[in-house]
């Protein structure tokens, strides 16, 4: 079979290359899935929020994936948006809260994915990418992609989960049990209110959590990154499992996800942290996820490489 791969970089002021005029094209036609990668602008000391480097990272690791197509955006939302055109999938690795590059332009660009998502275009945000203010684009981010991160509600304490169970589900598929530091946000605004620690199945949206550990007492108390809590009800759960990744199937027939870890850049230098993001990234896309995940190397070099002046 040949291999069907491409790997495209768009800066902000580059030269982009015209694609298919409409964003999705007929499912029983396409042989090559489409992923688009957009980091976020710098932000956070080094080695820290490397959205440019991690999505380059990432794109690298996926080079080996027959039938993908994935192209990268660095710094922020493109000029020229025809990148977005015959995407299978877009995710999002960026700052959020009210600074979110889905929210700017006084609400045009949530439209713009909101139209994507009524075509069945999935959709990912990774990190800090998952926050939004609740009342700007909460009511989208649960429909996109299940839940987002609430500011007071959530928090995001810097801790070291172990992950040592994982359902049946294609981004799990190679996953090895993993324990890792990070900045892993939970208790995010998940739809219709679940605590999403627990699969289910909500107004045709299908919801399967992926990444879940129970917080000790400890990392409930705090501090948290910002503001240093402790929150009351962060506390008064203490004992309840969280969920750190999470995957839906929409009823437009789409899908999405949701990943909080991320903020260390170092991370994806290992194996399974890096492989749950790789299988997410694929599955997102209606990629057929291999039986034992996407297989993927990195070196010190790699993760040393296109890392932002700070």
């Amino acid at each position: 079979m040949k291999r069907l791969i491409a790997l495209r970089v768009f800066a902000a002021l580059a030269t982009i290359a015209l694609f298919c005029p409409n964003l999705v094209a007929d499912e029983s036609t396409k042989s090559t899935r489409t992923l688009v990668l957009m980091a976020g602008k710098p932000s956070h000391p080094p080695r820290m929020h490397e959205f440019n480097a991690g999505v380059q990272l990432l794109a690298k690791s996926l080079g080996e994936v027959d039938g993908l197509e994935v192209r990268v955006i660095l710094n922020g939302w493109p000029k020229d948006e025809s990148v977005f055109d015959g995407a299978d999938a877009v995710v999002f690795f960026m700052d959020g809260g009210g600074r979110h590059e889905a929210v700017q332009e006084a609400g045009r660009r949530l439209k713009l994915i909101d139209s994507w998502a009524a075509k069945g275009v999935g959709l990912g945000f990774m990190h800090y990418g998952v926050e939004v203010l609740a009342d700007q684009a909460g009511e989208e981010f649960r429909r996109w992609i299940g839940g987002h991160y609430e500011h007071m509600h959530s928090c995001n304490p810097i801790w070291e989960p172990a992950f040592s169970a994982f359902p049946d589900h294609p981004i799990t598929r190679g996953v090895k049990p993993f324990q890792i530091k990070d900045e892993w946000y939970f208790n995010m605004r998940f739809v219709a209110g679940i605590a999403g620690n627990k699969a289910d199945q909500i107004d045709g949206t299908e919801f399967v959590p992926i990444l879940v550990a129970a917080p000790s007492d400890e990392v409930r108390d705090g501090p948290y990154v910002y503001p240093k809590g402790p929150y009351p009800h962060i506390q008064a759960a203490k004992g309840r499992t969280e969920t750190m990744m999470w995957a839906v199937k929409r009823p437009d027939g789409g899908r999405g996800f949701g990943f909080t870890g991320g903020h260390f850049h170092d991370n994806w230098g290992n194996n399974d942290f890096r492989k749950v993001v790789l299988n997410a990234l694929l599955w997102v896309a209606k990629g057929e996820v291999p039986p034992g995940g996407i297989e993927s190397s990195i070196s010190q070099k790699d993760l040393d490489a296109n890392l932002d002046p700070k």
